[in-house]
């Protein structure tokens, strides 16, 4: 049997670098994307080969361009010979008050956060509608997607355009059998939030959260597997948000500060 085909985006660290671990332990061969960690990403395909027997590529993307991310993605499905599953996880952070933002930044968080993730979507699709046996799009988003936060116009507005487009391609590509997801991050512990590679999370307290702390990468990288999985053939459309409860307690700290907590 064929095995299926992934390409993860931004899996030289963090939740790409865990759902690429993930995916080749359910037997996947990879595309492992990267920005600027070549090293590390190939060092990742070495390692998931030499433990999986899969076959695991890597690939540069540049999303600040993203007609050359989707030239880059056209030229990976053929080094890879298809694609099965593509897992948008690229991303950047961006802190900035909105009357203080400058155009340059933000055209820049929403062509790596959004236009580009686009770009890469719809070549997937295409590659898989073409090839005619279905396929899984997940999309990365953060549970930004759903809740603001002070500081986070670019960012917000970047990831709930992500999630809204889930949503549109979710139902356009029903009838091809491929399904589009998002998954939703809190805060979780990895490198682009300063927290150093194998640091767990358990480690790291986070009253406010009612989990008591931050997720690990490999409890997104759970979902994106089940997601790219046989067993997720009906579920399509949605986005899962995976935050320890952090999106349960906006009402809390006005409570507290009434004293009715």
């Amino acid at each position: 049997m064929t095995r299926p085909i992934s390409l993860i985006t931004g899996a030289s660290s963090g939740i790409g670098a865990e759902a690429a671990r993930a995916l080749a332990a359910a037997g996947h061969d990879l595309v492992i994307g990267y920005g600027s960690n070549e090293r590390a990403a190939k060092e990742l395909a070495a390692e998931l080969a030499s433990a999986h027997d899969v076959e695991a590529h890597t690939v540069a993307f540049d999303l600040t361009r993203p007609a050359h991310a989707a030239e880059q993605l056209r030229s990976a499905v053929r080094t890879a010979g298809g694609l099965d599953v593509l897992v948008n996880n690229a991303g950047v952070n961006r802190r900035a008050a909105a009357v203080e933002e400058d155009l340059d930044s933000w055209h820049r968080v929403l062509d790596v956060n959004l236009t580009s993730p686009f770009v890469l979507a719809q070549e997937a699709a295409r590659v898989m509608i073409d090839q005619g046996r279905g396929g899984r799009i997940i999309n990365v988003t953060s549970v930004h997607e759903h809740i603001p936060i002070t500081g986070g116009s670019t960012y917000c507005v970047a990831k709930s355009g992500l999630g809204m487009l889930t949503k549109v391609m979710a139902m356009e590509l029903a009838p091809h059998r491929i399904t589009v997801n998002a998954v939703a991050p809190g805060e979780t512990a990895t490198p682009m939030n300063g927290v150093p590679a194998g640091h767990p999370a358990t480690a790291i307290a986070r009253p406010a959260i009612p989990a008591g702390r931050p997720g690990g990468p490999h409890e997104v990288a759970g979902l994106i597997r089940h997601l790219a999985s046989a067993e997720a053939a009906y579920t399509t459309g949605t986005s899962v948000v995976v935050d320890g409860g952090l999106s349960l307690v906006a009402a809390e700290a006005n409570a507290a500060h009434a004293g009715r907590l």
